[in-house]
């Protein structure tokens, strides 16, 4: 690990108000980190000192034998350390994962934290200023109710097999074609597929987005209109887990953003695409909760630095996910029911999207084409 790059008097004061997180019995040649930064292990590795109080990201990745820079899939988990804290993990082999061990063991290393000092390696504070602007809305309880009841995020979900029914009658209730049947089409084979769920306690709980944009009962004209303009969709998950507090809706947008960049969660980084989506396609919100859409902004600026310019496109269509849908965001806050704080904000957004990744917003968005909508059934238009 690097050495801190601070004075001699800022290293005393750190070392003293600051938390250490004790990890012991981590085998040598496994890739360990602290929020933004990660290290290959050595022989005399024992942990972090120096460490800030607040929300830290502690991950780790095993690495293959015979060497190498390969390493296995990364696993981690949040902790929120106090000041002074001492907080001590430690090895899991057959898990490789690092696994809490009781609080009072940690505190009771205090008193021997001198002799460990020569096997810590100090907090990266080079780092610090960006792990904090892309955490600065995830709060303590937060990163509690999100992350997984098992309080481990693992890159590749563990998951089991679920049974298949023998008999015809329980195959039917699992939307499974009979035994025997003849395979008809390429749907029916994957149905017969062996069908997988995660473990128990091992997801992250991220708020459950509508998959239905309108309210049950809505006429086709207030379909389109909800289709179009997700402002309802956006209340709905608001009422979900954030009733009367819409900035906290940041947090779960910038967790799942951490899960995905540091995290390597697939699942978080497509959570985090639809929760954007709902955010940049609800016009009427965009007037009536202004100060989340001023710190959206804030929050994707520290968001869009950490990833490549040409991430977003996909591989078939060449379509940029991201350009099309800022470039909704940024034509509703054209209006005029927006306010001049937030109008002002998001025109120099724009301007510097378009000179760091010279992104083209002057295009016609797709929302100004037709949108094709599909109708409950039983509903018809005259």
């Amino acid at each position: 690990m690097a050495a801190l790059r601070a004075d001699p008097e800022l290293a005393r004061q750190l070392f003293f108000e600051g938390a250490a997180v004790v990890v012991l019995d981590v085998p040598e040649g496994t890739e360990f980190g602290i929020d933004y930064s990660a290290w290959a292990v050595g022989p005399r590795f024992r942990g972090v000192k120096m460490v800030p109080p607040g929300l830290h990201f502690v991950h780790c990745s095993a690495g293959r034998a015979g060497g190498g820079r390969d390493t296995g899939p990364r696993s981690g988990r949040f902790l929120s350390l106090r000041r002074r804290e001492v907080r001590l993990l430690r090895w899991d082999p057959a898990g490789e994962a690092v696994r809490p061990e009781p609080p009072g063991e940690g505190e009771a290393l205090r008193e021997s934290l001198r002799e460990l000092d020569p096997f810590l390696g100090p907090y990266p504070y080079e780092t610090l200023k960006k792990w904090v602007s892309l955490t600065s809305f995830i709060s303590e309880a937060a990163a509690e109710q999100l992350q997984p009841e098992s309080g481990e995020i693992c890159a590749f979900a563990e998951v089991l097999l679920e049974p298949a029914g023998r008999h015809t009658r329980d195959r039917a209730g699992q939307h499974r074609p009979p035994l025997g049947a003849e395979c008809r089409s390429y749907a029916e084979g994957l149905a017969r597929l062996p069908r997988m769920q995660p473990r128990a306690g091992t997801q992250i709980r991220f708020t459950e987005l509508p998959r239905q944009l309108y309210p049950d009962g809505a006429t086709p004209e207030e379909i389109t209109r909800h289709s179009m303009d997700l402002s309802y969709a956006l209340e709905r998950v608001m009422e979900q887990r954030y009733p009367g507090r819409p900035l906290e809706l940041l947090g779960e947008l910038q967790f799942a953003f951490i899960c995905f960049l540091i995290g390597n969660v697939y699942d978080a980084f497509e959570h985090w695409k639809r929760l954007l989506d709902i955010l940049c396609r609800s016009e009427d919100a965009i007037g009536k909760y202004q100060d989340l859409y001023i710190n959206l902004i804030s929050v994707l600026y520290h968001q869009l630095n950490e990833i490549p310019a040409d991430f977003f496109v996909d591989i078939v269509s060449q379509d940029n996910f991201l350009t099309s849908t800022l470039q909704v965001l940024f034509s509703c806050m054209c209006s005029a029911a927006v306010d001049e704080t937030l109008r002002k904000k998001a025109e120099k957004f724009k301007a510097h999207l378009t000179k760091k990744f010279k992104w083209d917003f002057e295009a016609e968005p797709d929302d100004c084409a037709p949108v094709v909508v599909e109708l409950p059934e039983g509903v018809q238009v005259d």
